[in-house]
């Protein structure tokens, strides 16, 4: 099943990574295009949008004030790969 919603809010994480996206950018558009694509990502994977809101939302660019850029980099990839691993393996 396709999840364009779902791979956008990760290829924009991939890129922030990977240094193709500066913090302030990926701190500003990442609420907004979760905001946007949340009822698309849940018809897509109820599951898959939960974890994306939960450990990079949540978890994660809501810290952004509360960390150094060099942590909330560390926090970002850490939450990026459990999220991979995840979805790998499956939720149950």
């Amino acid at each position: 099943m396709k999840q364009p919603n779902i791979d956008y809010m990760m290829n924009m994480t991939k890129e922030y990574l990977s240094g193709k996206m500066d913090v302030i950018d990926y701190t500003l558009d990442f609420p907004y295009e979760l905001d946007q694509r949340y009822r698309k990502m849940h018809r897509e994977d109820d599951d898959y949008c939960d974890l994306i809101y939960e450990c990079l939302y949540e978890e994660g660019v809501a810290m952004y004030h509360e960390l150094s850029d060099g942590e909330f980099k560390k926090l970002i990839r850490k939450q990026y790969n459990y999220i991979r691993k995840i979805a790998k393996e499956g939720f149950y």
